[in-house]
């Protein structure tokens, strides 16, 4: 087809459009491309986008910023998957109009341009049927009326520039349809607090483990707290063949339970329970009762390995590896190993059998009303088989989030989140200091990653204690929870540990807890309270309350005299809500400093911050400001920013 503009460096686009953006309900898909032509016509452009199932395009106009940048902005209404595409052609009519006011502006006689502007508007008109049909025909009639000076103030007119704009007449169009695509989840993708516990250590009654009932017992306390999305490791059967024991001993003692990660045992697999949490309708009544009552998701850990034990094992021989000496490979990662869990073996022969059968452990927990999986390792499987998992468990659930476990390297963490992980953990606890902080928040939050992969920011999880954390006190603890709540959108704690403030390493030198729960019952005082569980509650509160926090992308640092303090501010996409935080990452000793204002973001007249942590509030001048951050006051603040 014959065209006379170009169309490129398009954005959002991942991989020339082989995957979908990612969006949640009422968020913008900002839209930009450099767009030109051949000569000195004017050119139009537009971004069409439906959903996939709506058979005509909603239409919005690209504006012209200069240098051939245009831009253009569209709204997702609904959770669907939807398609966008960008059009530009040649604006004869726009081109004309110009040159039509130069020469009238010059005296020079406008009759045949009047009959030039009228044959295109016919030409537009020719495409048009009824009402739109007569408004651009009786246009027509008013270019060729016999008073000349008359047809020629309508055409100098903002009715007439109106009307060329609401009917335009595209030709030679150069259509760029690379299958762009938006994937638009619930808000839950994108804003969300999670709580990690065990339900086996859920006990108010130190004689016995806990059970689901327990656990539902802890919901109010969990709501409480501010948390919306509650996470259990694996609730299914632990296998006993190499259980391992206490601080991840090679062999258990009679009554340890094992690492629930050791999927499988006589009492059944992925789609069983371990009978001492409870059964299927105390799972069930669990998932009800935090759903409806608290607006809490319950999210099972998705491991798909198995242990030695495991029924897959004896009825799907092929499903795994075995070595020379006829024994089943156990899972290593030289020189740890894991002789408590199999790795299922995806190079199977028999793989269309695999995949299938494990989507249908997916499908069995979303119908028991399971709507997030955290799952363990997906980089250790293949992508296209997550991309088939996730793709088809949201054809029949779309609210079903997936969480990628995958601390791994960057390219394979941004693959994860194309082949659609809605969220994703990251690299946010091993960054120590602001610089590391704020560069890596710069990149999560622009270019391709921003599209694509939501981040979930965890100070902490079963498997890790950070060596900042080892020996760490009450304000390193405060300062972490806050920097994941304030940062990310949505962030996650091992919960009960965290606010115990629990700091002893093992002795191994790995950034490991001593005496872990993976391997062991713990029992806690769920009424406990301190700085922690305040914090929770205060910080959770604020994030609720301002929109600011609600998204993790609208980020800006701003600089301060002390290298001590990172200084960053959030706002709603509507600009409706500001959030100005400013960390001490000096856990032992008060540190201040300036911090400088930003004035094409927050103007050039003063404003009032409020501090959300404590409710103090300050009038700031429109360039800088002093502060100054006791530790164990509070290591931040977190300032409202009104105008």
């Amino acid at each position: 087809m014959q065209n006379r503009s170009v169309i490129d460096n398009v954005s959002p686009e991942v991989n020339n459009g082989r995957f979908p953006i990612q969006k949640v309900v009422g968020e913008w898909v900002h839209v930009t491309a450099n767009i030109f032509g051949d000569g000195h016509d004017y050119l139009r452009a537009v971004v069409e986008y439906k959903t996939a199932k709506a058979r005509k395009w909603t239409s919005v106009e690209m504006e012209d910023e200069g240098n051939d940048a245009w831009s253009a902005s569209f709204q997702v209404t609904e959770q669907a998957v939807y398609q966008y595409r960008l059009v530009s052609w040649v604006d004869h009519l726009k081109t004309w109009l110009s040159g039509f006011k130069k020469k009238q502006a010059d005296g020079q006689p406008m009759g045949v341009e009047l009959v030039i502007g009228a044959n295109f508007l016919n030409e537009v008109a020719n495409k048009l049927k009824g009402k739109e049909a007569l408004e651009v025909n009786d246009a027509v009639k008013s270019l060729g009326q016999e008073d000349e000076s008359q047809a020629v103030n309508y055409v100098l007119s903002s009715p007439f520039a109106e009307l060329l704009k609401k009917y335009p007449l595209r030709q030679y169009e150069t259509i760029y349809d690379h299958d762009l695509k938006v994937k638009v989840g619930r808000q839950r993708e994108r804003f969300s607090a999670w709580y990690e516990l065990f339900p086996r250590s859920a006990s108010p009654d130190i004689n016995r483990a806990g059970t689901f009932k327990d656990v539902e017992n802890l919901l109010p306390r969990i709501s409480d707290l501010g948390f919306d999305v509650l996470y259990m490791p694996p609730v299914h059967p632990v296998g006993r063949k190499n259980r391992k024991g206490r601080n991840n001993a090679t062999n258990a003692l009679e009554g340890e339970p094992g690492s629930p990660w050791a999927i499988g045992a006589a009492e059944g697999g992925h789609k069983a329970l371990l009978p001492e949490l409870g059964d299927i309708n105390d799972y069930q009544a669990l998932i009800n009762n935090a759903k409806t009552n608290y607006g809490i998701d319950i999210a099972l850990d998705l491991a798909f390995q198995c242990a030695p034990d495991h029924p897959y094992i004896e009825e799907h021989p092929e499903w795994f590896i075995w070595r020379p000496d006829g024994t089943i490979m156990y899972a290593e990662n030289p020189p740890k190993k894991y002789q408590d869990i199999v790795p299922i073996n995806f190079e199977t022969s028999d793989h269309k059998a695999l995949w299938k059968e494990l989507l249908s452990v997916v499908i069995y927990w979303c119908k028991a009303g399971i709507t997030v999986f955290r799952v363990d390792n997906p980089h250790t499987k293949p992508y296209r088989f997550w991309e088939y998992i996730i793709e088809e468990t949201n054809k029949k659930f779309p609210d079903v989030i997936f969480l990628a476990e995958a601390f791994t390297r960057p390219a394979i963490m941004a693959e994860l989140a194309k082949r659609g992980f809605q969220q994703s953990y990251t690299y946010f606890t091993w960054r120590t200091t602001p610089h590391e902080m704020q560069e890596y928040l710069e990149e999560l939050t622009s270019g391709e990653l921003s599209q694509t992969m939501q981040p979930n920011f965890w100070p902490n999880t079963p498997d890790i204690l950070a060596y900042e954390m080892m020996g760490a006190k009450q304000p390193q603890f405060i300062k972490r929870l806050l920097l994941a709540a304030t940062l990310s959108s949505s962030y996650g704690l091992y919960g009960p540990s965290y606010e115990l403030m629990e700091n002893r390493g093992n002795t191994n030198g790995k950034e490991e807890y001593y005496d872990s729960e993976k391997y062991m019952v713990r029992h806690y005082d769920w009424t406990y309270e301190n700085r922690i569980t305040q914090a929770y509650r205060i910080i959770n509160r604020a994030r609720r309350e301002n929109a600011a926090l609600q998204q993790t992308n609208n980020i800006r640092f701003t600089s301060s005299e002390n290298p001590n303090l990172l200084s960053y501010i959030k706002w709603s996409e509507d600009r409706s809500s500001f959030i100005w935080t400013i960390v001490n990452f000096d856990q032992d000793n008060r540190q201040g400093g300036h911090v400088r204002v930003p004035k094409d973001l927050l103007g050039e007249n003063g404003f009032r911050v409020t501090d959300l942590l404590t409710g103090s509030q300050y009038w700031w001048n429109s360039n800088s400001n002093y502060v100054e951050l006791d530790p164990w006051k509070w290591p931040a603040h977190v300032f409202k920013v009104e105008f």
